[in-house]
């Protein structure tokens, strides 16, 4: 293997691992405090203040979020724009798949960025990340739209890239083994999906989150 080679392994198989941990548990912990939502806005409140409050907050924020989801969207963007699908010529479902992923990334690295202005660089200037600023968000017919597109593309993102970083780290070798791989992650992405739109519905009618 030719140093270039050798070193481009290095970075996809880190990319794929970042992806994973920690930027992927930090998604299902993230959407587990806004699912607090629907417990009303008291709840989400008291799970937000906790995080907020979280000892060796930024060093946190900065080396186990900021950082490794910012190497994981700057060469995914890489692999986005390099990588080639054959869908036209062989329309498997993986290549779909391989295809939808590249483009929710793009998606997801947008809808990243915007709700971190939203949300977190507004705090920094003096907001409080609370229910009331969420409720005050979702009154938008077009921010609802593009929260849901947002929230759904970023786990498919995260579940359909699971299905990878199985293979890429060995963990399913087998066809077998990867098409339960294929159940296991659609499993999870419905399971997160529901937690995510439920949040996001909890904010615009505690009711429509029950229903």
């Amino acid at each position: 293997m030719s140093n270039k080679n050798g070193q481009e392994f290095f970075l996809r198989k880190l990319h794929s691992l970042l992806g994973v941990i920690p930027v992927g548990i930090f998604l299902m912990q993230h959407l587990v405090v806004n699912h607090f939502a629907t417990k009303g806005a008291e709840s989400f409140n008291k799970a937000a203040e906790f995080m907020a409050n979280l000892p060796f907050r930024y060093l946190l924020e900065i080396f186990i979020i900021l950082l490794p989801i910012l190497y994981h969207a700057i060469y995914g963007l890489y692999i986005a724009f390099t990588g080639t699908s054959n869908v036209k010529n062989y329309g498997y479902l993986r290549n779909w798949l391989y295809l939808f992923q590249r483009i929710s990334g793009v998606i997801t690295l947008i809808f990243i960025t915007w709700h971190v202005w939203q949300t977190r660089i507004a705090a920094q200037l003096g907001a409080d990340v609370n229910y009331d600023m969420m409720a005050d968000i979702f009154s938008s017919k077009f921010m609802i739209a593009f929260y849901i597109v947002g929230v759904i593309s970023t786990i498919f993102h995260f579940a359909n890239g699971l299905w990878s970083f199985f293979i890429s780290w060995g963990i399913t070798v087998t066809p077998k083994s990867q098409r339960i791989s294929t159940y296991v992650t659609l499993g999870i992405f419905v399971a997160l999906l529901i937690v995510g739109l439920r949040a996001i519905f909890a904010f615009i009618d505690p009711q429509l989150a029950n229903m």
